[in-house]
């Protein structure tokens, strides 16, 4: 069983805004915060304390945790307390699997009728991603590689299944967060962005469905390694 951590809960997001409702953006505050593993699995979420940080009442609290319990990020004991959900290897695979399936699909797409304007976008956001890289800034590298993949599904007219993609993407990501510092793990993902984006420039559909499968199957693949440098945050 995943130890719990009592720590003071910090997030320093920016103000909420006041002309949105709070609920959803404490939701995105907090599942932001877990998915970049800020709030560690096992760290208890304290209404009060929470409502207290925002600046809220604890209903608007209530109803984001409760969004992040529907999509197995925390569990929710009631008149106890609410704790990060340990990572959930088989949830993960499934979201992998979700996520190959669209993807293989966007990709030969793509390489089938490539669009020059597109090209120079992704290279561009290739572009980035090596600064970040190159800084160690691995948040904003992950964010920036997220970027890329979402580009892809705008091109292919499908932008609302990326967020169905998201939404059950959560385990998976948090997978994503812990392997992406372990060295050489950013230099593969730019080497997979670039072969994808040099077969969709080349109109070779097969050669980017090879490369997208190459950089999906990265993370499960290295999951023994990340297992051992983080026993205490995954769960089988």
């Amino acid at each position: 069983m995943t130890s719990t951590s009592t720590a003071p809960i910090v997030i320093t997001p920016p103000p909420l805004d006041r002309s949105r409702h709070a609920a959803p953006q404490v939701f995105e505050r907090l599942r932001e915060a877990i998915i970049t593993m800020q709030l560690t699995p096992g760290t208890v979420l304290s209404r009060a304390e929470l409502a207290l940080q925002f600046g809220l009442s604890q209903t608007p609290i209530r109803d984001a945790l409760m969004k992040l319990g529907e999509e197995g990020l925390v569990d929710i004991f009631p008149q106890h307390a609410t704790v990060v959900r340990a990572v959930d290897i088989a949830m993960a695979r499934q979201a992998h699997f979700l996520r190959r399936s669209i993807e293989l699909e966007i990709v030969h797409t793509l390489a089938a009728a490539p669009n020059p304007a597109l090209i120079v976008r992704l290279q561009a956001s290739i572009a980035k991603q090596k600064i970040l890289a190159d800084s160690e800034d691995y948040s904003e590298f992950v964010e920036a590689d997220q970027a890329f993949h979402r580009q892809m599904y705008e091109a292919a007219n499908i932008p609302d299944l990326w967020a169905m993609v998201r939404r059950h993407s959560g385990h998976l990501d948090r997978l994503r967060a812990l392997h992406v510092p372990i060295p050489g793990k950013a230099r593969a993902v730019l080497r997979d962005h670039i072969a994808i984006v040099d077969a969709i420039a080349a109109g070779d559909p097969i050669a980017a469905q090879d490369a997208l499968r190459t950089h999906l199957s990265n993370t499960l693949s290295h999951l023994d390694d990340i297992r051992e440098r983080f026993p205490h945050y995954l769960k089988d």
